[in-house]
């Protein structure tokens, strides 16, 4: 099997786990092996260089190369997980788009992504070079001119950075030409595991649409990744205007810790980027192995709560797995709580059965 190794903005495969050990630096353990030598179908594997760089090899239980390298563990599923956690499909009028919300819509702009995240909730659908023609983005266009209700829309996929320059451009100018009015989240990672790839033409470009509302959303998880090279990208596109705001995934051996959030989040403010979400890991297939349960989640935030400014703290939340949508943790989206059963309230006041399945 062959792994992916991404060297500057460039694709290199490596051939063997040695090179890849010699490359990385580290010793693969033997759940991080046996997910390599494994002949199954899975999430690729693929990783800049960059973001390699920002592993400690002397901790095998490093939150970046958590993140980052598979694990066997991913070829566990439970009863529970889902290959499509937040029910998409069911919310899909037209090809590539996602209406879960009446006033927001989501379109998928590509499959791909620089770093395929080991905690990935969309991979059923991520790791596949699906880009949408200019038909069917136009389709996606037609049905939001067609609904006024919605205001606005998130760009997603994959990693919608990772398209070039002219495709983005013409997805955001087909949407806005159609929806004059619509606002915009660009959903990226670049930032934090590729920022080499925020170049200036890209920020300007982004710019060009800022004047009817361009938000980044970015997705740190951890203090080491708010390197000095990556919150100098981020300045770049504050510069340029346009305001980001982060959705941290609160990820068992990661971050699961109020000591590490808080740096985090305070980082992420110093940095000119707003906390937007924490949210507990989805139920999609292979990610157990990131849950912690509800309650010790909850405790944390309790934590954080006294620790954090306003400014600094997110909203915790987790989406109902099969559609119900998102649940305000920490406001009164919890109804009851019987032992590990949880009944949910969602936004549209509806109660949703939760059952944790997270690991302390």
């Amino acid at each position: 099997m062959d792994f992916v190794i991404v060297i500057g903005l460039m694709y290199e495969t490596r051939k063997n786990i040695n090179e890849l050990e010699t490359q990385l630096n580290i010793t693969l353990s033997s759940g991080e092996t046996a997910w390599f030598r494994a002949e199954k179908n899975k999430l690729p594997f693929r990783l800049p260089e960059y973001y390699a760089g920002l592993i400690d090899p002397s901790d095998p239980g490093d939150p970046i190369r958590a993140q980052a390298i598979p694990n066997e563990k991913e070829f566990e599923t439970i009863l529970q997980e889902l290959a499509d956690p937040l029910g998409e499909d069911d919310f899909t009028p037209v090809e590539f788009l996602v209406h879960r919300y009446p006033s927001r819509a989501l379109f998928l702009s590509t499959g791909t992504c620089a770093m395929y995240c080991r905690h990935c909730f969309r991979r059923n659908y991520t790791g596949e070079p699906q880009i949408p023609n200019e038909k069917q983005i136009t389709k996606a266009a037609e049905y939001l001119r067609d609904h006024a209700e919605i205001k606005e829309l998130l760009i997603s996929g994959g990693d919608p950075l990772t398209l070039p320059h002219d495709t983005l451009n013409l997805i955001l100018g087909i949407f806005r030409d159609c929806r004059p009015d619509i606002v915009f989240r660009i959903c990226t990672r670049i930032p934090v595991v590729m920022p080499h790839m925020v170049t200036e033409s890209l920020v300007q470009m982004l710019a060009g649409y800022r004047n009817r509302g361009m938000y980044v959303i970015t997705q740190y998880n951890h203090p080491v990744e708010l390197s000095p090279v990556s919150i100098k990208v981020v300045r770049r596109i504050l510069d340029a205007g346009i305001p980001l705001l982060n959705q941290t995934v609160l990820l068992k051996g990661v971050n699961d810790d109020a000591v590490v959030l808080e740096k985090l989040m305070n980082g992420l403010v110093r940095g000119g980027i707003i906390p937007y979400y924490l949210f507990h890991p989805d139920m999609a297939e292979g990610t157990s192995h990131f849950r912690i349960t509800l309650r010790k989640g909850l405790s944390i935030f309790a934590e954080l709560r006294s620790r954090l400014s306003r400014l600094a703290l997110p909203e915790y939340a987790v989406d109902i797995p099969g559609g119900g949508g998102k649940v305000s943790l920490s406001g009164d989206g919890i109804a009851e709580i019987i032992g590990n059963k949880y009944m949910l309230r969602n936004s549209d006041n509806q109660l949703f059965p939760y059952i944790d399945t997270g690991i302390d």
